[in-house]
């Protein structure tokens, strides 16, 4: 049994998964394997393979929730499988113990050698279309009245460990907020930049229907009460209101996709922004 580490990755197919896929897939003769990888540190795939059954992979995954406090059947997660995976992919009922999903490969099914990559692509991405139909379902229901009196609890969601982000619903409307907080006091003043232009383009005719953009260096209101830890910040809260016109046919994945994203966003416009300062260093040394 081989156990493997991967590090985070913000694009929808796991390289690591993708990668030990491709290779059983171009394998010459069979290879017996029984292999965990790990992603965010919270993430487990098992990927199996045996001489008695040299057709199939059987992949499981565990993989947290984005929410404890909202329950998930898991039959959406599914449901998306079906529509972007081949018939090379079939959902095993019930899953391998300790693992939310399970899913038999026959890579005899897969047409083409160029069909291939494409169709690993999208069973790399089985983690990020369970994650991505948890937060759908919240969204979907963007214009539901099912709170009362007015009262509209924060939901946490954590897509990666350390930065939780959470979603209120209401009145036609979700906000969703980002407690930013990060290491060096250079991106802090790089990033509260960047919040100040995505609310000036917001406010633009040209980005008028993108979701608005909103910075505080303070807790909106709605997140009072929760925890001091979640709330102690050094980069504010940048929040954003979803309305239905955001989550209306192909806007609902691009949308959710860009919210459970946004924290990777953030650090690679800081990341480009210090590579160019360093290039202009450098540049300075001719």
């Amino acid at each position: 049994m081989r156990r493997e580490l991967s590090m985070a990755c913000f694009e929808r197919a796991s390289p690591a998964l993708k990668g030990i896929l491709l290779k059983l897939y171009r394998a010459e003769k069979h290879v017996e394997i029984d292999h965990h990888l790990y992603e965010f540190g919270s993430v487990e795939y098992h990927v199996q393979s045996s001489a008695a059954d040299p057709n199939c992979i059987y992949l499981s995954i565990s993989t947290p929730l984005l929410s404890q406090g909202v329950e998930h059947s898991y039959g959406l997660s599914k449901q998306m499988l079906k529509e972007v995976c081949s018939d090379a992919v079939e959902i095993v009922e019930p899953p391998r113990q300790g693992y939310q999903l399970t899913l038999k490969l026959d890579f005899s099914k897969i047409p083409t050698e160029k069909e291939s990559e494409k169709v690993i692509r999208q069973i790399s991405s089985v983690q990020a279309v369970i994650l991505s139909s948890q937060l759908k379902e919240m969204l979907e229901n963007v214009n539901s009245q099912d709170a009362s009196q007015g009262m509209y609890k924060p939901i946490k969601l954590v897509y990666h460990p350390r930065e939780p982000f959470y979603v209120i619903k209401q009145p036609q409307k979700i906000t969703a907020v980002f407690p930013m907080r990060f290491k060096e006091p250079s991106d802090v003043i790089i990033a509260t930049a960047f919040f100040q232009e995505l609310m000036d383009v917001g406010s633009s005719e040209k980005w008028a229907k993108a979701p608005p953009c909103t910075w505080s260096p303070i807790p909106p209101p709605e997140l009072r009460g929760e925890p001091i830890e979640d709330l102690s910040t050094n980069g504010g809260f940048v929040s954003f209101d979803i309305s239905s016109r955001h989550v209306e046919g192909k806007k609902l994945d691009k949308t959710v996709w860009s919210l459970l994203n946004f924290y990777a966003y953030v650090k690679n416009h800081i990341k480009r922004i210090h590579t160019k300062k360093d290039a202009e260093v450098f540049g300075t040394l001719g």
